[in-house]
């Protein structure tokens, strides 16, 4: 207290000074309509600023709950999507239970991304707690991204498109042309398109997406476009390289596909004894 009594005392004249001239600063302000108003918008602006950076790492900070907000509503839209499609024009932000669907889509989040090795395994924070089972397509916003192989109580591991036992029924969107998706091995944004039948028509740039001919995957979902195509040695089928529309390198939130009528499908197709 001694202190703060022996700097007033020190300094008296100065503070004197603030206080006339902050009560100066005062009367020409109130009796003045031009300062009034150049006060009064300095202000604003002052107070604006502090406003808008507060908000600023307030927006920052919330940036997690807000991505978790967006992967649900792009769960529902797909739930949606790909399972009533002469309803897209008509979408809206409803719970997508209430529609009649073969296919149903749950987020998960992935926690380690492989990519540069032969045959890449990533790990999802779901698992059979989750009803994430084996054989389950796993797809982001942007297009395929693998199976899930192996499944914990709390995590699953997925087969990656970048994967030399990975095989993914695909076709060329707005054909009925239909071939096996495989990987060789070598760049991580280039994967094949192979058994194409010699007879299809197509060119660079044309679009591939899931064909729908397996319980994994339904039809439509992208995968990239053809980057350049060749016939294979026979010359009776071709092997195309496909540009990926997913960065695989960095991946992070993406959707599990279950099959609702998988079990049914499988039983029916399966070879009598």
């Amino acid at each position: 207290m001694q202190h703060i009594i022996n700097f007033l005392i020190k300094n008296k004249n100065f503070i004197l000074f603030l206080v006339l001239l902050s009560i100066s600063l005062l009367f020409t302000i109130q009796s003045h309509s031009y300062h009034k108003s150049k006060f009064i918008n300095s202000a604003n602006w002052l107070t604006g600023g502090i406003y808008e950076q507060a908000n600023g790492v307030s927006s920052y900070f919330s940036l997690k709950s807000e991505n978790e907000r967006l992967v649900e509503e792009n769960r529902q839209l797909k739930n949606i999507l790909y399972n009533k499609k002469d309803s897209i024009s008509s979408i809206q932000f409803i719970d997508s239970t209430s529609y009649p669907t073969d296919y149903l889509f749950r987020s998960a989040k992935i926690t380690k991304n492989s990519y540069s090795r032969r045959n890449n395994i990533l790990l999802i924070n779901k698992g059979n707690r989750d009803s994430i089972a084996t054989d389950m397509g796993v797809m982001n916003s942007k297009g395929v991204i693998g199976i899930v192989d192996r499944v914990g109580g709390s995590h699953a591991t997925v087969i990656s498109i970048l994967n030399s036992i990975s095989k993914i029924n695909a076709t060329i969107k707005n054909t009925n042309y239909i071939g096996s998706l495989t990987w060789n091995g070598e760049n991580p944004n280039i994967v094949q398109l192979e058994d194409v039948e010699k007879l299809a028509t197509f060119s660079a740039n044309d679009t591939i997406i899931t064909g729908g001919n397996s319980t994994l995957f339904p039809k439509g979902i992208p995968i990239g476009i053809i980057k350049d195509f060749q016939l294979n040695t026979t010359e009776n089928l071709y092997k195309i390289n496909v540009q990926l529309f997913n960065d695989m390198t960095s991946l992070e939130h993406v959707y599990i596909i279950e099959n609702l009528h998988r079990e049914e499908i499988d039983n029916l197709l399966a070879p009598e004894n």
